[in-house]
Protein backbone atom coordinates (compact mmCIF):
# COMPACT_ATOMS: atom_id res chain seq x y z
CA UNK A 1 0.00 0.00 0.00
CA UNK A 2 1.33 3.45 -0.86
CA UNK A 3 1.76 6.23 1.11
CA UNK A 4 -0.57 8.11 -0.39
CA UNK A 5 -3.42 5.59 0.27
CA UNK A 6 -2.41 4.98 3.81
CA UNK A 7 -2.57 9.12 4.32
CA UNK A 8 -6.06 9.18 2.62
CA UNK A 9 -7.84 6.33 4.69
CA UNK A 10 -5.98 6.17 7.68
CA UNK A 11 -3.67 8.42 8.58
CA UNK A 12 -3.12 12.17 8.34
CA UNK A 13 0.12 14.39 7.17
CA UNK A 14 0.77 18.04 9.35
CA UNK A 15 3.00 20.06 7.33
CA UNK A 16 4.09 23.47 7.84
CA UNK A 17 7.35 25.53 6.55
CA UNK A 18 10.18 27.46 8.14
CA UNK A 19 11.06 30.05 4.92
CA UNK A 20 14.58 31.43 4.97
CA UNK A 21 14.14 34.38 2.46
CA UNK A 22 17.63 36.73 1.68
CA UNK A 23 16.34 40.26 1.03
CA UNK A 24 17.75 41.87 -2.49
CA UNK A 25 19.73 44.75 -0.78
CA UNK A 26 22.75 46.17 -1.87
CA UNK A 27 24.20 45.64 1.61
CA UNK A 28 24.01 43.74 4.46
CA UNK A 29 21.68 44.08 7.74
CA UNK A 30 23.69 45.56 10.29
CA UNK A 31 26.84 47.26 8.30
CA UNK A 32 27.50 48.75 4.95
CA UNK A 33 29.44 45.34 3.50
CA UNK A 34 28.02 44.60 0.33
CA UNK A 35 26.06 41.40 -0.69
CA UNK A 36 27.49 40.33 -4.04
CA UNK A 37 26.63 36.60 -4.28
CA UNK A 38 30.06 34.50 -5.42
CA UNK A 39 32.40 37.26 -4.51
CA UNK A 40 35.99 36.17 -2.91
CA UNK A 41 35.71 34.33 0.33
CA UNK A 42 36.45 36.63 3.33
CA UNK A 43 36.40 40.27 1.00
CA UNK A 44 32.55 41.27 1.92
CA UNK A 45 33.02 41.83 5.88
CA UNK A 46 33.50 44.37 8.45
CA UNK A 47 34.10 45.05 12.25
CA UNK A 48 30.18 44.89 12.88
CA UNK A 49 29.67 41.27 10.29
CA UNK A 50 32.87 39.68 12.34
CA UNK A 51 31.55 40.96 15.56
CA UNK A 52 34.76 43.10 17.21
CA UNK A 53 34.95 44.28 20.07
CA UNK A 54 33.35 47.45 20.48
CA UNK A 55 31.63 47.95 17.08
CA UNK A 56 27.75 48.59 17.26
CA UNK A 57 25.33 47.72 14.59
CA UNK A 58 23.09 50.20 12.80
CA UNK A 59 19.78 48.53 11.01
CA UNK A 60 19.74 48.79 7.17
CA UNK A 61 16.22 50.94 6.30
CA UNK A 62 15.92 49.34 2.89
CA UNK A 63 15.70 45.30 5.27
CA UNK A 64 13.09 47.34 6.99
CA UNK A 65 10.99 48.35 4.31
CA UNK A 66 11.55 44.79 2.83
CA UNK A 67 10.51 42.97 5.38
CA UNK A 68 7.13 45.03 5.78
CA UNK A 69 6.31 45.25 2.49
CA UNK A 70 6.56 41.12 2.55
CA UNK A 71 4.55 40.77 5.01
CA UNK A 72 1.91 42.76 3.74
CA UNK A 73 1.96 40.79 0.72
CA UNK A 74 1.36 38.13 2.80
CA UNK A 75 -2.08 39.65 4.49
CA UNK A 76 0.10 39.52 7.94
CA UNK A 77 -0.77 42.60 10.64
CA UNK A 78 2.53 44.73 10.83
CA UNK A 79 3.63 45.51 14.14
CA UNK A 80 4.07 48.98 15.09
CA UNK A 81 6.45 48.10 17.66
CA UNK A 82 9.08 45.32 17.43
CA UNK A 83 12.79 44.57 18.54
CA UNK A 84 15.14 42.40 17.92
CA UNK A 85 16.93 39.46 20.12
CA UNK A 86 20.17 37.62 20.55
CA UNK A 87 19.82 33.72 20.03
CA UNK A 88 22.76 32.25 21.23
CA UNK A 89 24.21 29.78 19.02
CA UNK A 90 27.70 28.95 19.34
CA UNK A 91 29.22 27.61 15.68
CA UNK A 92 32.15 28.09 13.32
CA UNK A 93 29.75 29.86 10.52
CA UNK A 94 28.37 32.70 13.22
CA UNK A 95 31.65 34.88 14.76
CA UNK A 96 29.73 36.53 17.14
CA UNK A 97 28.46 33.50 18.78
CA UNK A 98 25.35 34.89 18.49
CA UNK A 99 22.47 35.65 15.82
CA UNK A 100 20.97 38.96 15.62
CA UNK A 101 16.82 38.17 15.11
CA UNK A 102 13.35 39.23 16.18
CA UNK A 103 12.09 36.34 19.04
CA UNK A 104 8.53 37.28 20.81
CA UNK A 105 7.75 41.01 18.68
CA UNK A 106 8.35 39.92 15.25
CA UNK A 107 7.88 42.44 12.70
CA UNK A 108 4.66 40.95 10.97
CA UNK A 109 2.29 38.24 12.39
CA UNK A 110 -0.77 36.20 11.20
CA UNK A 111 -1.08 36.07 7.56
CA UNK A 112 -2.02 33.81 4.76
CA UNK A 113 -1.04 33.32 1.23
CA UNK A 114 -3.29 31.46 -1.23
CA UNK A 115 -1.75 28.39 -3.26
CA UNK A 116 -3.80 26.87 -6.21
CA UNK A 117 -3.43 22.91 -7.50
CA UNK A 118 -5.76 21.54 -9.84
CA UNK A 119 -8.20 18.34 -9.53
CA UNK A 120 -8.51 15.45 -11.69
CA UNK A 121 -10.18 17.56 -14.25
CA UNK A 122 -7.50 20.51 -14.48
CA UNK A 123 -9.88 22.82 -12.73
CA UNK A 124 -8.51 24.56 -9.93
CA UNK A 125 -8.69 23.98 -6.17
CA UNK A 126 -7.71 27.06 -3.95
CA UNK A 127 -6.50 26.85 -0.20
CA UNK A 128 -5.66 29.54 2.22
CA UNK A 129 -2.15 28.62 3.95
CA UNK A 130 -1.96 30.47 7.30
CA UNK A 131 1.31 32.52 8.31
CA UNK A 132 2.34 32.42 11.66
CA UNK A 133 5.08 35.06 11.64
CA UNK A 134 7.65 36.76 9.73
CA UNK A 135 10.62 38.20 11.56
CA UNK A 136 14.03 39.79 10.53
CA UNK A 137 17.20 38.59 10.67
CA UNK A 138 20.92 38.12 9.89
CA UNK A 139 22.64 35.00 7.97
CA UNK A 140 25.27 32.94 9.40
CA UNK A 141 28.91 32.54 7.13
CA UNK A 142 29.26 29.36 5.35
CA UNK A 143 31.61 26.43 6.51
CA UNK A 144 33.68 24.90 3.43
CA UNK A 145 34.79 20.93 4.00
CA UNK A 146 37.61 20.79 2.36
CA UNK A 147 38.98 17.46 2.86
CA UNK A 148 42.97 16.29 4.00
CA UNK A 149 45.46 18.75 4.17
CA UNK A 150 48.00 16.77 2.12
CA UNK A 151 50.13 16.68 5.51
CA UNK A 152 48.95 14.71 9.22
CA UNK A 153 46.35 12.95 6.62
CA UNK A 154 43.26 14.61 8.90
CA UNK A 155 40.29 16.34 7.13
CA UNK A 156 39.92 20.26 7.87
CA UNK A 157 37.24 23.03 7.08
CA UNK A 158 37.36 26.56 5.69
CA UNK A 159 35.23 29.69 6.72
CA UNK A 160 33.55 31.89 4.33
CA UNK A 161 32.24 34.91 6.67
CA UNK A 162 30.81 36.98 3.32
CA UNK A 163 27.26 35.63 3.83
CA UNK A 164 27.69 36.61 7.77
CA UNK A 165 25.38 39.59 8.32
CA UNK A 166 23.25 39.19 4.90
CA UNK A 167 19.56 40.14 5.22
CA UNK A 168 17.05 37.74 5.97
CA UNK A 169 13.47 37.14 6.68
CA UNK A 170 12.62 33.97 8.48
CA UNK A 171 8.61 33.14 6.77
CA UNK A 172 6.85 30.35 9.51
CA UNK A 173 3.29 29.26 8.23
CA UNK A 174 0.94 27.43 9.99
CA UNK A 175 0.76 23.71 9.84
CA UNK A 176 -2.08 23.88 7.36
CA UNK A 177 -0.67 21.94 4.62
CA UNK A 178 -1.41 18.11 4.16
CA UNK A 179 0.66 16.66 0.96
CA UNK A 180 4.28 17.42 -0.35
CA UNK A 181 2.41 18.59 -3.33
CA UNK A 182 0.97 21.58 -1.37
CA UNK A 183 4.07 22.54 0.25
CA UNK A 184 5.80 22.74 -2.39
CA UNK A 185 3.18 24.30 -3.96
CA UNK A 186 3.06 26.68 -0.72
CA UNK A 187 6.79 27.82 -1.17
CA UNK A 188 6.39 28.27 -5.27
CA UNK A 189 3.65 30.72 -4.55
CA UNK A 190 6.01 32.12 -1.62
CA UNK A 191 9.03 32.83 -4.03
CA UNK A 192 6.61 34.09 -6.86
CA UNK A 193 5.12 36.75 -4.24
CA UNK A 194 8.82 37.93 -3.23
CA UNK A 195 9.73 38.02 -6.66
CA UNK A 196 6.61 40.19 -7.48
CA UNK A 197 6.93 43.01 -4.66
CA UNK A 198 11.24 42.71 -5.48
CA UNK A 199 12.20 41.91 -2.39
CA UNK A 200 14.11 38.80 -3.04
CA UNK A 201 15.40 36.74 -6.24
CA UNK A 202 14.47 33.47 -4.23
CA UNK A 203 17.12 32.07 -6.15
CA UNK A 204 17.42 28.46 -4.48
CA UNK A 205 20.46 27.07 -6.32
CA UNK A 206 22.18 30.63 -4.41
CA UNK A 207 20.47 30.25 -1.09
CA UNK A 208 18.34 33.35 -0.98
CA UNK A 209 15.45 30.76 -0.84
CA UNK A 210 15.47 27.82 1.91
CA UNK A 211 13.00 25.67 3.28
CA UNK A 212 13.34 23.75 6.68
CA UNK A 213 9.78 21.44 6.57
CA UNK A 214 8.16 20.48 10.02
CA UNK A 215 6.15 17.30 9.46
CA UNK A 216 4.09 14.89 11.53
CA UNK A 217 1.20 11.75 11.10
CA UNK A 218 -1.53 11.12 13.05
CA UNK A 219 -4.56 8.43 12.92
CA UNK A 220 -7.66 10.36 10.63
CA UNK A 221 -9.95 11.93 14.05
CA UNK A 222 -7.15 12.53 16.14
CA UNK A 223 -7.12 15.88 17.44
CA UNK A 224 -3.71 16.11 18.92
CA UNK A 225 -0.87 16.22 16.70
CA UNK A 226 1.98 13.49 16.20
CA UNK A 227 5.80 14.36 16.97
CA UNK A 228 7.36 17.14 14.85
CA UNK A 229 10.24 15.70 12.49
CA UNK A 230 12.22 18.87 10.99
CA UNK A 231 14.10 18.63 7.44
CA UNK A 232 16.58 21.21 7.04
CA UNK A 233 17.50 22.91 3.84
CA UNK A 234 15.28 22.14 0.97
CA UNK A 235 16.85 23.91 -1.94
CA UNK A 236 14.45 22.42 -4.85
CA UNK A 237 10.48 22.30 -4.45
CA UNK A 238 10.72 18.92 -6.41
CA UNK A 239 13.18 18.15 -3.21
CA UNK A 240 10.58 19.28 -1.01
CA UNK A 241 7.64 17.46 -2.29
CA UNK A 242 10.37 14.33 -2.49
CA UNK A 243 11.36 14.19 0.93
CA UNK A 244 7.87 15.00 2.25
CA UNK A 245 6.71 12.07 0.92
CA UNK A 246 9.39 9.68 1.72
CA UNK A 247 8.99 11.02 5.46
CA UNK A 248 5.67 10.62 5.29
CA UNK A 249 6.00 7.38 4.65
CA UNK A 250 9.04 6.47 7.22
CA UNK A 251 6.56 7.99 9.66
CA UNK A 252 3.56 5.87 8.78
CA UNK A 253 5.78 2.50 8.95
CA UNK A 254 7.52 3.74 12.00
CA UNK A 255 3.44 3.86 14.05
CA UNK A 256 2.69 0.91 12.33
CA UNK A 257 5.56 -1.19 13.58
CA UNK A 258 5.51 0.43 17.26
CA UNK A 259 8.23 2.76 17.36
CA UNK A 260 8.51 5.82 19.13
CA UNK A 261 8.97 8.93 16.80
CA UNK A 262 11.73 11.13 18.39
CA UNK A 263 11.85 15.45 17.76
CA UNK A 264 14.86 15.54 15.45
CA UNK A 265 16.25 16.98 12.84
CA UNK A 266 16.69 15.34 9.46
CA UNK A 267 18.49 16.04 6.36
CA UNK A 268 17.15 15.16 2.72
CA UNK A 269 19.80 12.85 0.84
CA UNK A 270 19.55 13.51 -3.04
CA UNK A 271 21.43 10.62 -4.08
CA UNK A 272 19.64 7.61 -2.42
CA UNK A 273 16.23 9.85 -2.15
CA UNK A 274 15.71 9.06 1.70
CA UNK A 275 15.93 11.82 4.85
CA UNK A 276 18.57 10.56 7.17
CA UNK A 277 19.03 11.93 11.03
CA UNK A 278 21.66 14.87 11.74
CA UNK A 279 20.39 15.44 15.20
CA UNK A 280 18.16 15.71 18.43
CA UNK A 281 16.30 18.87 17.69
CA UNK A 282 16.29 21.93 19.86
CA UNK A 283 14.04 23.85 21.46
CA UNK A 284 13.81 27.73 21.80
CA UNK A 285 15.31 27.11 25.52
CA UNK A 286 18.42 26.31 23.72
CA UNK A 287 19.16 29.56 22.08
CA UNK A 288 18.52 31.65 25.19
CA UNK A 289 17.24 34.41 23.85
CA UNK A 290 17.35 37.99 25.14
CA UNK A 291 16.31 41.42 24.32
CA UNK A 292 19.57 42.66 21.92
CA UNK A 293 20.94 45.83 23.75
CA UNK A 294 22.65 47.51 20.85
CA UNK A 295 19.41 47.99 18.85
CA UNK A 296 16.61 50.53 19.91
CA UNK A 297 13.03 49.14 19.27
CA UNK A 298 11.66 49.17 15.83
CA UNK A 299 8.63 51.41 15.42
CA UNK A 300 6.36 51.59 11.95
CA UNK A 301 4.30 54.63 11.68
CA UNK A 302 1.18 54.59 10.05
CA UNK A 303 2.08 57.24 7.30
CA UNK A 304 5.55 54.87 6.37
CA UNK A 305 2.80 51.87 6.17
CA UNK A 306 0.53 53.07 4.11
CA UNK A 307 3.24 54.73 1.64
CA UNK A 308 4.83 50.97 1.72
CA UNK A 309 1.45 49.52 1.43
CA UNK A 310 0.69 51.45 -1.88
CA UNK A 311 3.74 50.73 -3.65
CA UNK A 312 2.84 47.37 -3.95
CA UNK A 313 2.02 45.87 -7.52
CA UNK A 314 -1.16 43.42 -8.26
CA UNK A 315 0.04 40.01 -6.66
CA UNK A 316 0.10 36.85 -8.53
CA UNK A 317 -3.27 35.44 -6.99
CA UNK A 318 -5.08 38.70 -7.66
CA UNK A 319 -3.93 38.53 -11.59
CA UNK A 320 -4.70 35.14 -12.11
CA UNK A 321 -8.58 35.85 -10.34
CA UNK A 322 -8.33 38.54 -12.93
CA UNK A 323 -7.54 37.03 -16.17
CA UNK A 324 -9.49 34.04 -15.33
CA UNK A 325 -13.22 36.34 -15.09
CA UNK A 326 -11.64 39.53 -16.94
CA UNK A 327 -10.16 38.18 -19.76
CA UNK A 328 -11.82 34.51 -20.07
CA UNK A 329 -8.39 32.54 -19.51
CA UNK A 330 -8.18 29.20 -18.34
CA UNK A 331 -7.15 28.36 -14.73
CA UNK A 332 -4.00 27.14 -16.55
CA UNK A 333 -3.28 30.06 -18.72
CA UNK A 334 -3.71 32.38 -16.33
CA UNK A 335 -1.35 30.59 -13.84
CA UNK A 336 1.51 30.00 -16.67
CA UNK A 337 1.36 33.80 -17.49
CA UNK A 338 1.66 35.08 -13.71
CA UNK A 339 4.01 32.71 -12.61
CA UNK A 340 6.98 35.74 -13.75
CA UNK A 341 5.76 39.33 -13.14
CA UNK A 342 7.59 40.51 -16.60
CA UNK A 343 5.80 38.07 -18.72
CA UNK A 344 2.62 38.76 -17.08
CA UNK A 345 3.24 42.87 -18.19
CA UNK A 346 4.35 41.81 -21.29
CA UNK A 347 1.15 40.15 -21.68
CA UNK A 348 -1.02 42.83 -19.90
CA UNK A 349 1.03 45.40 -22.60
CA UNK A 350 -0.25 43.17 -25.67
CA UNK A 351 -3.97 42.69 -24.17
CA UNK A 352 -4.32 46.65 -23.48
CA UNK A 353 -2.71 47.29 -27.57
CA UNK A 354 -5.83 45.37 -28.55
CA UNK A 355 -4.89 41.83 -28.84
CA UNK A 356 -7.42 38.85 -27.80
CA UNK A 357 -6.23 38.09 -24.55
CA UNK A 358 -6.42 34.20 -25.93
CA UNK A 359 -4.24 34.55 -29.06
CA UNK A 360 -1.95 36.67 -27.02
CA UNK A 361 -1.70 34.18 -24.39
CA UNK A 362 -0.90 31.05 -27.32
CA UNK A 363 1.48 33.09 -28.34
CA UNK A 364 3.52 33.89 -25.12
CA UNK A 365 3.53 30.44 -23.72
CA UNK A 366 4.36 28.88 -27.05
CA UNK A 367 6.57 30.40 -29.65
CA UNK A 368 7.86 33.06 -27.91
CA UNK A 369 8.20 30.94 -24.91
CA UNK A 370 10.42 27.90 -26.59
CA UNK A 371 12.20 31.01 -28.37
CA UNK A 372 13.36 32.30 -24.39
CA UNK A 373 13.90 28.86 -22.91
CA UNK A 374 16.30 27.76 -26.12
CA UNK A 375 18.17 31.14 -25.89
CA UNK A 376 18.14 31.77 -22.01
CA UNK A 377 16.85 34.99 -22.53
CA UNK A 378 14.13 37.10 -20.57
CA UNK A 379 11.44 38.73 -22.18
CA UNK A 380 12.79 41.98 -21.81
CA UNK A 381 15.48 41.51 -23.91
CA UNK A 382 13.48 40.26 -27.58
CA UNK A 383 12.91 43.01 -29.82
CA UNK A 384 9.68 41.48 -30.70
CA UNK A 385 7.58 44.45 -27.91
CA UNK A 386 4.01 43.66 -27.19
CA UNK A 387 2.79 46.22 -29.71
CA UNK A 388 4.18 44.08 -32.08
CA UNK A 389 2.74 41.23 -31.23
CA UNK A 390 0.01 42.73 -30.61
CA UNK A 391 -0.01 43.79 -34.41
CA UNK A 392 1.13 40.54 -35.53
CA UNK A 393 -2.19 38.95 -33.94
CA UNK A 394 -4.11 41.52 -34.92
CA UNK A 395 -3.05 40.75 -39.00
CA UNK A 396 -4.00 37.05 -38.56
CA UNK A 397 -7.44 37.97 -36.83
CA UNK A 398 -7.97 40.77 -40.51
CA UNK A 399 -6.90 37.83 -42.30
CA UNK A 400 -4.21 40.08 -44.21
CA UNK A 401 -1.81 36.69 -43.04
CA UNK A 402 -2.57 33.56 -42.05
CA UNK A 403 -0.67 31.75 -38.67
CA UNK A 404 1.80 29.81 -40.73
CA UNK A 405 3.30 32.90 -42.24
CA UNK A 406 3.10 34.49 -38.50
CA UNK A 407 5.55 31.76 -37.47
CA UNK A 408 7.32 32.20 -40.58
CA UNK A 409 8.13 35.76 -39.89
CA UNK A 410 8.44 35.47 -35.86
CA UNK A 411 12.38 34.55 -36.06
CA UNK A 412 13.10 37.74 -37.51
CA UNK A 413 10.59 39.54 -35.58
CA UNK A 414 12.11 38.18 -32.37
CA UNK A 415 15.67 39.64 -32.85
CA UNK A 416 14.99 42.34 -34.74
CA UNK A 417 11.80 43.95 -34.12
CA UNK A 418 10.25 46.50 -36.44
CA UNK A 419 6.63 46.71 -38.53
CA UNK A 420 4.98 43.68 -39.34
CA UNK A 421 3.03 45.02 -41.67
CA UNK A 422 5.92 46.39 -43.45
CA UNK A 423 7.90 43.01 -43.24
CA UNK A 424 4.96 41.07 -45.01
CA UNK A 425 4.63 43.72 -47.96
CA UNK A 426 8.78 43.67 -48.26
CA UNK A 427 8.43 39.39 -48.75
CA UNK A 428 5.21 39.51 -50.75
CA UNK A 429 3.62 37.69 -47.89
CA UNK A 430 -0.20 38.82 -47.89
CA UNK A 431 -2.64 36.48 -47.94
CA UNK A 432 -4.49 35.67 -50.60
CA UNK A 433 -8.39 36.17 -49.59
CA UNK A 434 -9.93 36.91 -52.88
CA UNK A 435 -12.91 34.25 -53.92
CA UNK A 436 -12.08 34.44 -57.57
CA UNK A 437 -8.28 34.30 -57.67
CA UNK A 438 -8.45 31.30 -54.92
CA UNK A 439 -10.91 29.47 -57.61
CA UNK A 440 -8.84 29.61 -60.19
CA UNK A 441 -5.93 27.95 -58.08
CA UNK A 442 -7.49 25.47 -56.70
CA UNK A 443 -9.21 24.91 -60.27
CA UNK A 444 -5.19 23.67 -61.38
CA UNK A 445 -4.71 21.62 -58.46
CA UNK A 446 -7.77 20.10 -59.05
CA UNK A 447 -6.91 19.43 -62.89
CA UNK A 448 -3.54 18.05 -61.83
CA UNK A 449 -4.50 15.57 -59.70
CA UNK A 450 -7.47 13.60 -61.10
CA UNK A 451 -6.44 10.67 -59.33
CA UNK A 452 -6.71 11.66 -55.87
CA UNK A 453 -10.01 13.73 -57.37
CA UNK A 454 -11.10 10.13 -58.24
CA UNK A 455 -10.30 8.94 -54.85
CA UNK A 456 -11.99 11.81 -52.81
CA UNK A 457 -15.28 11.33 -54.38
CA UNK A 458 -15.59 7.19 -53.99
CA UNK A 459 -15.31 7.88 -49.85
CA UNK A 460 -12.07 8.41 -49.19
CA UNK A 461 -12.76 12.15 -47.89
CA UNK A 462 -9.77 12.55 -46.23
CA UNK A 463 -8.04 13.57 -49.05
CA UNK A 464 -9.11 16.98 -48.70
CA UNK A 465 -6.24 17.59 -46.67
CA UNK A 466 -3.67 16.49 -49.64
CA UNK A 467 -5.63 19.37 -51.53
CA UNK A 468 -5.59 22.12 -49.21
CA UNK A 469 -1.56 20.95 -48.72
CA UNK A 470 -0.66 21.27 -52.85
CA UNK A 471 -2.86 24.78 -52.53
CA UNK A 472 -0.76 25.79 -49.69
CA UNK A 473 2.06 24.56 -51.65
CA UNK A 474 1.17 26.30 -54.86
CA UNK A 475 0.71 30.03 -52.73
CA UNK A 476 3.79 29.60 -50.72
CA UNK A 477 1.47 29.03 -47.78
CA UNK A 478 -0.62 32.50 -48.71
CA UNK A 479 -4.02 30.78 -49.84
CA UNK A 480 -6.32 31.94 -46.73
CA UNK A 481 -6.80 28.49 -44.55
CA UNK A 482 -10.43 28.63 -43.94
CA UNK A 483 -11.54 30.22 -47.53
CA UNK A 484 -9.52 27.79 -49.49
CA UNK A 485 -11.49 24.73 -46.87
CA UNK A 486 -14.55 26.27 -48.14
CA UNK A 487 -14.10 26.63 -51.77
CA UNK A 488 -12.23 23.11 -51.83
CA UNK A 489 -15.33 21.36 -50.43
CA UNK A 490 -17.57 22.97 -52.75
CA UNK A 491 -15.65 22.00 -55.70
CA UNK A 492 -14.83 18.41 -54.58
CA UNK A 493 -18.16 17.51 -53.92
CA UNK A 494 -19.72 19.27 -56.92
Amino acid sequence: MTSAVRVKTQYEAIIGLETHCQLSTQTKIFSDSSTEFGATPNTNIDPICLGMPGVLPVLNQKVLEYAVKAGLALNCQIAPYSKFDRKQYFYPDLPKNYQISQFDLPIAEHGWLEIELPDEAGNPIRKKIGITRLHMEEDAGKLVHAGSDGLSGSTYSLVDYNRAGVPLIEIVSEPDMRSGQEAAEYAQELRRIMRYIGVSDGNMQEGSLRCDVNISVRPIGQQEFGTKVEIKNMNSFNAIQKAIEYEIERQIAAVEAGERIIQETRLWEEGSQRTISMRVKEGSSDYRYFPEPDLPPIEVSKQQLEQWCSELPELPAEKRHRYESELGLSAYDARVLTDDRLVAEYFEAAVAAKANPKQTANWVMGDIAAYLNTGKHTITEIALTPLILAELITLIEDGTISGKIAKELLPELLSQGGSVKELVERKGLVQISDTGELEAIIDEVIAANPKELEQYRNGKTKLQGFFVGQVMKKTSGRADPKLTNQILSKKLNG
